[in-house]
């Protein structure tokens, strides 16, 4: 049995390699269901270490398989490969060759992380009590990809016992493990509002109905749901971030049409901000003489780690980085992934890695246009996650 502090040596040993499938990923980034090329990629990488491997899952998903010298439960491993779509401002020389795309949120190191880690544990199959399954999943963004991969089996045949997924985190510098015990990442909601007023001339207002400050008010109003509505040591977020109306400015428009998003953990609280959030805007749109149609939609549940599992991996952290800054404060983020699908079904963890380096200038928030990150995560990343696989199996 390797020794636990062997597993990053291995993973800097191997950092030429996956620093190269980062920066080629970086640099050819792909929208969610268009990962051809990536999945190509993918696929050669795992195809080359012997593995079983199917392509076409859930559109451009590939899923490979890894069995163990010895039977054992079956743990799922997963990363993300989509981009944004976002104009990339950084200089680096790995940038986006593709105009307005961009690996904005780290996709591109949880994909080369993910193929370090099949290496790693390949070179480690004696050891495997069991099988993995490598998920890699194309569409996190707000599309839909791991309900498409699940919709296609990827948690059957053989069925999944537990799952484990990690995402590289700006917020945190390079050397902080976040890895809570319970609620990591907020459910979110996204809606549509549209108010539908009278139109008329600016000059003469009484002859219209105005949608523009039936909107201004809707907009305040919900801003009390949380505020009023939602216990203080509880958690939400209502906001919104669009609002669109008019074309001149002597015109009142006839309809003002509005986007946000809803952020929740637990299910009582966001039933009530559900409830409210539809009482809220009718009342307040027909208080002002304004008629408001809805469209929600639900775009993940929360993302909750299994206690058990969370526990197994922060022992295993704490092992493999003595003095190591591991975050078990239940560290939690009003973000939110679609990993939560997987974890619905699966019990498992979902972690994050220390990724900024303010120093290198490499601290720009996920989503944004300058994005990067210290690429000294990444061998933490393949190493957690390898160390965590051998040693749920094993025991």
């Amino acid at each position: 049995m390797v020794p636990m502090h062997d597993f990053f040596s291995e993973a800097q040993a191997l950092f030429e390699y996956t620093q190269s499938m980062r920066r080629d990923f970086h640099a050819h980034p792909e929208l969610g269901f268009q990962e051809v090329r990536t999945s190509g990629i993918v696929t050669r990488e795992l195809t080359a270490l012997g593995l079983e491997v199917h392509t076409g899952v859930g559109g451009t998903g590939v899923v490979a398989m890894l069995e163990g010298a010895q039977p054992g439960p079956v743990i799922l491993v997963r990363a993300d490969m989509d981009a944004l779509p976002i104009q990339e401002e950084t200089e680096a020389s790995y940038a986006s060759q593709n105009p307005g795309v961009m690996h904005a949120c780290g996709h591109d190191g949880h994909t080369a992380v993910l193929l370090t880690v099949a290496k790693m544990l390949n070179a480690h199959r004696s050891e495997l009590a069991g099988t993995v399954k490598f998920m890699f999943q194309p569409a996190e963004e707000g599309m839909g990809g791991a309900e498409k991969m699940i919709e296609n089996g990827v948690l059957e045949n053989p069925k999944i016992d537990i799952a484990l997924a990690l995402h590289v985190w700006n917020e945190k510098p390079v050397g902080w493990i976040g890895i809570a015990s319970g609620p990591a990442l907020a459910g979110a909601e996204i809606f549509k509002i549209k108010v539908n007023g009278k139109g008329g001339h600016g000059a003469v207002p009484h002859l219209a109905v105005d949608p523009i400050l039936a909107s201004a008010q809707i907009v305040s109003a919900l801003q009390g749901i949380v505020a009023r509505n939602i216990a203080p040591l509880q958690t939400a977020v209502v906001s919104v971030c669009t609002i669109h109306g008019g074309e001149t400015f002597n015109v009142i428009p006839p309809a003002v049409e509005m986007t946000g998003t809803i952020r929740t953990f637990e299910a009582a609280v966001r039933a009530r901000v559900l409830e409210r959030f539809e009482t809220t805007v009718h009342s307040v749109a027909e208080g002002m003489g304004c008629q408001a149609e809805i469209d929600l939609q639900i775009l993940t549940p929360a993302t909750i780690n299994q206690p058990e599992i969370a526990k197994r991996v922060q022992e295993v952290a704490w092992r493999l980085f003595p003095g190591a800054d591991v975050d078990i404060a239940n560290y939690i983020t009003m973000g939110s992934e679609d990993f939560a699908f997987v974890l619905e079904k699966v019990p498992g963890c979902f972690f994050f890695i220390g990724s900024a380096n303010p120093e290198k200038g490499l601290d720009a928030g996920h989503h944004h246009p300058r994005f990067d990150i210290d690429e000294a995560a990444l061998p933490c990343g393949a190493a957690l996650m390898v160390a965590s696989v051998i040693d749920i199996l094993k025991k």
